[in-house]
């Protein structure tokens, strides 16, 4: 007897008006009529129309839909394949759309709330929110995260435009100073790494020396920070390392 068109409705989640419709357009003709003239579907009915709503899902257009599933060179073996290249494509697309929501939650949370032109602008391929999450898993509860969160709220895209000036001037001056083979417990050395000191203070939160030196030591241990640092000149992350420290004895005597 096959299913009526209100059992077909539960089934496959859509409403009667809809089956009516695609029965009208001669997309999906039920299999069999009552005596009374009432529409009945057939499991083969049933088929089709898990391929048009899959389809229609994927936003194809019921005319394209009508052509996909009337092709009398198409094989089902030919439609799985197309519905899985075309579900695996879907499932990249939503993975990155995730990926790119989350950035933006995890942005606005630290307070960078930059649209991605600006962020672009202002970070270049460098993700300011890369090490997040890990960042605050290691130092969620201290002041300075506070501290860092707060400021870090307050600031525009020119500010962190002028943040990231002064990171690349520091950047390329200690990079300069490594390839010139200048000792890290040198007086230059000593003076970068006070201005390095000093720039966190001023951007993040305060940095007494103690708290520099527990910097300085994971930029050598967080093999990340080391190959970040090591990327601009060999050796760059152990001579700050020990520019920082030579910088903290000096302040400690």
């Amino acid at each position: 007897m096959g299913y009526s068109v209100g059992q077909v409705a539960g089934f496959a989640g859509v409403t009667v008006r809809t089956l009516h419709h695609y029965d009208e357009i001669g997309l999906l003709a039920p299999g069999g009529r009552t005596h009374a003239g009432h529409r009945r579907y057939t499991d083969a009915d049933l088929d089709r129309l898990q391929r048009i709503l899959f389809y229609r899902e994927l936003g194809f257009p019921l005319d394209e839909v009508a052509v996909l599933l009337d092709d009398p060179d198409a094989d089902p073996r030919a439609h799985l394949r197309r519905q899985h290249a075309l579900l695996t494509a879907r499932i990249e697309k939503l993975r990155r759309m995730a990926e790119a929501v989350e950035h933006a939650m995890e942005a606005r949370r630290m307070g960078i709330d930059l649209t991605p032109e600006e962020r672009f602008e202002v970070f270049g391929d460098k993700d300011p929110e890369q090490y997040a999450e890990e960042a605050e898993a290691r130092w969620g509860g201290t002041t300075q995260w506070a501290e860092s969160q707060r400021r870090a709220a307050t600031y525009s895209k020119e500010d962190w435009k002028r943040l990231r000036a002064e990171v690349d001037d520091w950047s390329e001056r200690y990079t300069r100073l490594v390839a010139a083979g200048e000792p890290a417990t040198g007086e230059a050395a000593r003076a970068m790494a006070e201005e390095h000191r000093q720039h966190i203070g001023r951007w993040f939160y305060d940095c007494p020396y103690p708290m520099h030196r527990c910097l300085a030591e994971m930029y050598v241990a967080d093999e990340r920070f080391k190959a970040y640092y090591d990327a601009m000149h060999p050796g760059f992350a152990e001579h700050l390392h020990a520019a920082i420290l030579a910088n903290a004895d000096r302040q400690a005597s």
